[in-house]
């Protein structure tokens, strides 16, 4: 006898943010076809390699259906990543799953995320444009990098 209505409308609003994060790639972009993404962080949540309920999941497959290539890296969840991730190109760290993408998604807060060389990453990149998914980077610094900066559910960037 217990109403679920306020928990299947938590979990609609989060299906919904994953389409508008997916949505708000492609409008920058103009389109997602024939296009790099890079993607940072697939597991769950940081430090650890669930890939349960992960975001990651349904945003690289709706990336890829909109014609997009995929490139990925996590610390931790690679292993656990592959099965469920057909087609995505499985990188050896960050800076390789940057280079030559029109666009770097930020999907899960790992602390070294913080600490790359966006210099670096910036001048490997074809587009030098940036969607942090978590809004855990300093978005006045990643600008000064040279960045186009994307923070997700924030008013100013």
């Amino acid at each position: 006898g217990v109403h679920f209505g306020l928990l299947k409308e938590a979990l609609n609003a989060n299906e919904e943010q994953k389409r508008y994060f997916v949505q708000k790639v492609a409008g920058v972009l103009w389109n997602l076809s024939n296009k790099t993404i890079g993607v940072l962080g697939l597991s769950f949540k940081p430090d650890t390699d669930d890939m349960r309920f992960a975001p990651s999941l349904d945003i690289i497959q709706a990336l890829q259906e909109e014609g997009a290539r995929v490139q990925v890296y996590d610390p931790q969840a690679m292993v656990k990543a592959k099965p469920a991730l057909p087609g995505v190109r499985f990188c050896a760290n960050a800076y390789a799953a940057a280079k030559g993408a029109d666009a770097l998604l930020l999907l899960t807060e790992w602390e070294e995320f913080g600490g790359l060389d966006f210099l670096r990453i910036r001048k490997s990149m074809r587009h030098p444009i940036l969607f942090d998914g978590r809004n855990m980077l300093d978005s006045r610094q990643i600008k000064k990098d040279g960045f186009e900066y994307h923070g997700m559910g924030r008013r100013r960037q």
